[in-house]
Parts: structure tokens; sequence; C-alpha cells
């Protein structure tokens, strides 16, 4: 049987999606561990850690440009060539600061074009409805890089050093490059694009006056046309979807950098000693996130909901379980509480991803890639002030005497994405209060 050549390109993003997050999560694991060793303060790491994301949201809307008007083909290439070059070519040193920063800032911008890229190829290969499935699948590939980085690298830092996660990312990069440049291709005229051709979405974001234009190298055509971006800004659906990218990211990302300091410093643990359990939360989140494409869709073919109830229903279910145990997290002062508490959420977060995250392509195929750069441009700056902020909270409470160890100082780390901790902090609640003045201003000024 001749195999779909979408499948290949579904599978090829979903391996580009796994290697970017073993990127993410393997600087977070290397750096930890060498600022860990000269006594770095959290707040320095924090600025070290969420550097990526200032460089990360630069680009996201010139990425979604980019790729609708280069093609996503050609823009993920390049993007990936970029970071896996800095990653081979710049040293590990916590000492040079200014070099880490410059470095995770270059890697940021290189990265922010990957999914608007993603988004673009998809809306041009996936029928409406393989979306949910499809996107899920792709997206998946987050969780599994992060699950796999998680359970290997931590031992990789210990016996060969911390540039040696540098080392594997770069040569995962290329090898991933290699296979992308000799396997994918732009849809032909007759395949193309088989989720634009159906027309679904457009009535949300409606399609200028169209022009025919040929790809040089590939000979391929792209129909493109005045993109509407004053349509975009005041469109309320694709507000919701920022909002949605907005908070997933912030408990994802808080979670992602911090993680491995929670446990080394809030719990005692080593994560060479904690085996294969401290890869589970991620090893969730790709379970789920597939769980929840293959239900979106099955709800939708089979008209159980309509497209839009369907995409409520799952983000729903996903936040409100995923805030629950995000909440319960810094009350289980052991390992197996801590993973299972964490695995819980992000698994759900992941099953609430089927809700929004496919939404690019239902209010606007034509314009995937830039909607999506919109939002995950809202995503990207939930990173920077999640991860940047809980240095703080951990610089404050450290200063103030607060031992790390304790569930006190980690308490606002976890509360925070959720909206009820705002109401606690603003007084409407009194269910927790920080002792220590200066650590309750920290706090306060966050909510």
């Amino acid at each position: 049987m001749r195999v779909p050549k979408r499948y290949a390109i579904i599978l090829l993003t979903f391996i580009c999606t796994s290697v970017c997050y073993i990127e993410r999560i393997g600087f977070s694991i290397a750096y930890t561990a060498a600022a860990d060793a000269i006594g770095v303060n959290q707040s320095s790491k924090g600025l070290i850690l969420s550097t990526f994301y200032y460089g990360y949201v630069v680009s996201q809307v010139p990425g979604g440009w980019a790729a609708q008007y280069i093609g996503g083909r050609r823009v993920l290439l390049l993007s990936f060539v970029l970071w896996s070059l800095t990653c081979a070519l710049v040293p590990l040193d916590a000492n040079r600061m200014y070099i880490m920063v410059l470095s995770r800032l270059l890697v940021g911008v290189a990265q922010g074009f990957i999914f608007p890229s993603i988004h673009t190829i998809l809306a041009q290969w996936v029928p409406p409805h393989e979306r949910s499935r499809s996107v899920s699948l792709t997206t998946s590939g987050m969780y599994l890089g992060a699950a796999g980085g998680m359970l290997l690298l931590p031992s990789l830092v210990k016996y060969a050093g911390a540039q040696s996660v540098f080392l594997v990312e770069a040569s995962l990069g290329v090898t991933w490059s290699v296979m992308w440049f000799r396997f994918a291709r732009d849809p032909h005229r007759s395949e193309h694009p088989k989720a634009i051709a159906a027309g679904f979405g457009d009535s949300m974001l409606p399609v200028s006056t169209l022009k025919e234009k040929r790809i040089p190298s590939a000979g391929s055509i792209r129909s493109v046309g005045k993109i509407p971006w004053k349509r975009m800004v005041f469109s309320l659906p694709v507000w919701a979807i920022v909002v949605n990218n907005f908070t997933f990211h912030y408990a994802l990302y808080v979670l992602m950098n911090w993680l491995p300091t929670y446990f080394e410093l809030g719990l005692r643990l080593s994560l060479q000693e904690m085996g294969s359990s401290k890869m589970m939360p991620y090893l969730n989140m790709f379970i789920f996130s597939n769980i929840g494409g293959v239900l979106a869709d099955y709800l939708i073919t089979r008209r159980i909901f309509s497209v839009t109830k369907t995409r409520k229903l799952l983000n729903t279910v996903g936040f409100i379980v995923a805030a629950v145990a995000l909440m319960a997290l810094p009350s289980f002062r052991n390992s197996k509480g801590t993973v299972l508490c964490s695995s819980v959420s992000l698994g759900f977060l992941a099953l609430g991803r089927a809700g929004f995250a496919v939404n690019h392509m239902d209010v606007a195929p034509r314009y995937a890639g830039i909607v999506m750069g919109i939002s995950n441009t809202a995503g990207t700056l939930a990173g920077i002030v999640g991860v940047g902020l809980t240095g703080r909270i951990l610089e404050a409470a450290k200063t103030d005497d607060v031992d790390l160890s304790s569930s006190e100082s980690w308490r606002a780390v976890f509360f925070i994405p959720d909206i009820d901790y705002a109401m606690d902090l603003f007084g409407l609640e009194r269910r927790w209060e920080p002792k220590s003045s200066h650590f309750r201003s920290v706090l306060r000024w966050a909510a």
C-alpha cells in the first residue's frame, strides 16, 4: 500500500517538535547543574532560563508571515539549522552570563519560526476530519521529547558533563534537518490544499482577492492574498485562542524550567536517583494529547457535538482538572505525590490543548500560521513572565531566610497559574499568608 504523503509530513513534524523540546528541557537540566555547581543565585538562573522566550516571542508573528509567503517547509528547515549550529558552537559556561544570554536569544529567535511554519504546513496537507488528531500527534512530540530528555539527560550530565547535552541536541537537530530536506515537499496542485479547499473556517476570517504565486524551486503554486490583520486583531475567537495559549504555557513553562530545581532543592531529591519517575509528567502529556485529538475527531465526525462544543468541552475539562492538581502539588512532600500531581496537571493541560490548539485551522485555515504566531506570542510572554517571576519569588524567599525545601517557598509558584490563588493574594480568601513581609510583597506584586 502506498502511504499518503501527508502522513510522512505529520510524522516528520512530530519528530521535529520532539527534538525541539529535548533541546529546551536539556538546556534547563544542563544549565541548572552547571549553575548550582558554582552557586548562581535563583534570580540569575530565572533570567537565563527566561531569556530563550524573549527571542522566541520576537519571531512568532514574523514566522507566520514568512511561512505564508516563503513557504513553511523552507522556513522550518532554516530555523532548525540555525538553532542546531548555535548549540554546537556555543560553550555552556554559567560564569559567562552574556554569552549565555546571547545564545539563548538566538536559539529562541530560531525556534520561534517553527510552530507557525508547522501550522502552515499542516493547513496545506491535512483535511478537516483529520485535523484534531494530526495536530495533537504533532504537538505531542513536544511532551515525548521532554519525557525522554528528563529520563536520559541527567545521567548524561553526570557522566559526560553539561556540554555534552549541547552536542547531543545539535546532532539531533542536524539529523532531522537532513531528513526534512530529503523527504519533505510542498503539495502538488492536485493535492493542495485539502484543508483550504474545504473552506472550513473561512467565514471567521474571510479571504481577500487571491492571486496565484509560483514557488520557484518547487514549482508548486500557492494562492496568496492580503492578510486581514485588522480582522485578526478584533476577532473574539482569535482572542479566545490567545488567552488559552497564555494560560496553558504559563503552567507548562514554569513546570518545564523549574521542576528540576524543585526536585533538587524543594524535595532534596537527585534527578539521577529518581529513575524513570521523573519523566512521567511529560509522558502523561504525550498520552493525553493524543487521546484528546482522537476523541475530538470522533465527537466531530460522528456529529455527537459540533466543532465549537467539542473544542470548549475538552478545553474546559482539561484546564479545570489541571488547575486543581497544580494547586495540590506543594502539599505533597515526597516524590510520588509530586510526580502524581504534576502528571495529572500536565496530562489534562495536554487534553485541553485539543480544544484550543487546533482552533487556528478552524478559524482561519488560510492564515493558520499567522494566527498561530499571534497566539504563540501570548504563550511565549507567559514563559517570560512565569519563568522569570518564579526566580524572583524563590530569591525573595531565600533573602527572607525562607528555606527553599519548605512548602511555603514553593506554594506561590504553583498557585499563581490558578486564578483562585490570585484571589487569595488580594485578600478575598485568606487561606494562606506568608510570614515574611518582603516575600509577601513580591507575591502581591506578582498577583
